[in-house]
């Protein structure tokens, strides 16, 4: 164990490594005093998008490169474009690694620390990279580990080639997926209900990350609308996304909604263009956007409809385009307003001006949901807030109400029984579709209007339903570009506030109802009364307890069952409230 000095030296000046890396962060530092103190040959690291898993494990590469614990560094990477990015970072660190390393060649250079390969790399020639490990002692950093329980191959792949090394760090910062696939070098124990679950030697979720201002705060506009869709049979079909259908309704809804050619995708990537105006002209001048499509042609549509609303030509990244690293890294690089990107949503882009989403994407995983956000939450300074704009269906509701909850790996209880999740969609989401299947043929869209239907924030709901277009859609998008969590909480308030007044004033003139029933408006504006009201019980609850707000509504939940509050009805609500004043 390290003594009580060596413990402050890591905390303090130490943390700034003689390679020349910046200051650790608290987690940071809490986390290697951990790993050093225990000197272990299997570590695993589960941290948030944007918290700085790369910084830490070069910190532990360094420290175990320094007292010659090891004599090579293997890094392995999901995608091509994050080898590069692993490399670049490690030499900011003083550490020199290899990114261009075939399996062709074998090795590398004298003069590197160690080489950067990918799970595909492994997988192809395990044998190689066994040597390779067996030869020198090797620490092996596991970058997105649950990437190793993706196909049988692959994670057989990684314990043969790196069941020698001397140390290997795994890290994560997305929810795992849950199968009957151990990962390699994770370990696991029982938990209540029976089943293998992951265990984590240090975690830092998202909410720990943002009360410590690692990450930034994420606000969603969920966005509602008519649907209507024709059939094979020339049947035609109306719904409304948002609310209770089918599960075929609902994903029929979803695609006519994502449709270029009707009216939804439009009025949202209006909308989403106003509030990137709006951060860059209130403190983030640089601020980029993003629109995740489903497939390449939605994404040559969707940057079309782009250029013709800001007249700038969107970066456009498809996953079969072998310029697409080049292409993140330019976007990156410049002040271009908007990235459209296919697939190379999940780990493979870091852009740390991302601040605006559009998620137009029919992936509903919460490994994929994850992912996709996590590519808007990186800070580079205080205040600065992120935006994603999304369909108002129920599952997406769900993930963005619990953006905080942390998920292990559990072996045995898939997704589809226990969240109600189907991964197939995430495959389905990183095909190439430019040739219509069955299922398209047998399908028309005939177009969808939008209405910004709730804001989500914290696990909380905020606002009524509003036209696209309209005053109060307006009052949202124009928040300031730079306000921490609380301030970000308050202004939402403030803003569903002015909200109700006004349509108070005004009776049903400037409401809904002139084109809805009059029982809907009714009882959209009961539930938006009881999310205020309970909303406000739980910023009571939160003042009094000092635990977040998602905790709060979390701790609810499993109190008296129910959806999120985003997607709850008028009764449970109610009994939400009810309990909160027996607490």
């Amino acid at each position: 164990m390290l003594s009580e000095s060596q413990e402050l030296a890591v905390s303090t000046d130490s943390v700034t490594s003689s390679a020349g890396a910046g200051p650790l962060r608290a987690w940071q530092r809490r986390a290697l005093t951990k790993y050093l103190s225990k000197k272990p040959r299997d570590f695993l690291a589960v941290a948030t998008p944007g918290a700085g898993k790369t910084t830490f494990a070069l910190r532990v590469a360094a420290e175990l490169l320094g007292d010659r614990t090891v004599d090579q560094v293997t890094v392995v990477a999901p995608t091509e474009h994050l080898k590069h990015q692993w490399a670049d970072a490690a030499a900011r660190a003083g550490i020199a690694l290899d990114s261009r390393f075939s399996n062709s060649t074998g090795q590398t250079s004298s003069d590197y620390h160690g080489v950067v390969i990918t799970y595909a790399q492994i997988a192809a020639h395990p044998a190689r990279h066994r040597v390779r490990t067996e030869n020198r002692r090797t620490l092996v950093i596991l970058d997105e580990i649950h990437h190793g329980g993706d196909a049988k191959s692959w994670g057989d792949a990684v314990r043969e080639a790196f069941s020698d090394a001397t140390r290997r760090l795994a890290l994560t910062g997305t929810p795992f997926r849950s199968d009957d696939s151990a990962i390699p070098f994770v370990t696991y124990e029982p938990d209540a209900a029976g089943f293998q679950r992951s265990k984590a030697d240090h975690s830092y979720g998202y909410s720990d990350a943002l009360k410590d201002g690692v990450v930034r705060p994420v606000v969603f506009l969920a966005y509602s609308g008519e649907a209507r869709w024709r059939d094979s049979a020339g049947e035609e079909f109306t719904a409304r996304l948002g609310e209770p259908l089918s599960a075929e309704h609902t994903a029929r809804a979803w695609r006519t909604a994502l449709d270029p050619t009707g009216d939804w995708i439009p009025a949202v990537l209006r909308a989403a263009d106003m509030r990137l105006s709006q951060l860059r002209s209130g403190g983030m001048p640089d601020a980029g956007g993003l629109v995740i499509a489903t497939d390449q042609t939605n994404a040559r549509a969707y940057a079309d409809l782009l250029e013709a609303l800001t007249g700038e030509r969107p970066a456009v990244v498809l996953s079969d385009d072998p310029s697409s690293s080049n292409r993140i890294t330019e976007f990156d690089n410049s002040e271009q307003r908007w990235m459209v990107a296919v697939r190379m949503v999940s780990e493979g882009v870091d852009v740390p001006r991302l601040a605006v989403g559009v998620y137009a994407t029919s992936a509903a995983t919460p490994l994929y949901f994850a992912q996709a956000i996590g590519r808007f939450v990186r800070t580079r300074r205080p205040g600065e807030t992120a935006s994603v704009f999304l369909p108002s269906v129920p599952v997406l509701l769900d993930l963005a109400a619990q953006l905080e909850a942390q998920r292990d790996h559990v072996l045995g209880k898939p997704h589809r029984e226990k969240d109600g999740f189907d991964d197939d969609l995430l495959a389905d989401a990183n095909k190439t579709k430019d040739e219509p299947g069955e299922d398209e043929k047998a399908f028309t869209s005939l177009g969808a209007d939008a209405e910004l239907d709730q804001v989500i924030y914290d696990g909380s709901s905020f606002g009524t339903a509003t036209f696209s277009g309209s005053d109060e859609e307006a009052d949202y998008l124009g928040l300031p570009g730079l306000l921490d969590a609380e301030q970000m909480r308050a202004l939402l308030r403030e803003r569903q506030d002015r909200q109700l007044t006004d349509r108070q004033a005004v009776g049903s003139e400037k409401s809904v109802a002139q084109v809805k029933a009059t029982e809907r408006v009714a009882a959209a504006q009961n539930l938006t009364e009881l999310r205020r009201e309970l909303n406000g019980l739980v910023a009571m609850h939160h003042h009094r307890t000092g635990k977040s707000h998602g905790t709060i509504h979390g701790e609810l939940r499993r109190d008296c069952g129910g959806p999120p509050t985003a997607i709850a009805t008028a009764d449970q609500l109610a009994e939400r409230i009810a309990a909160l004043r027996r607490w």
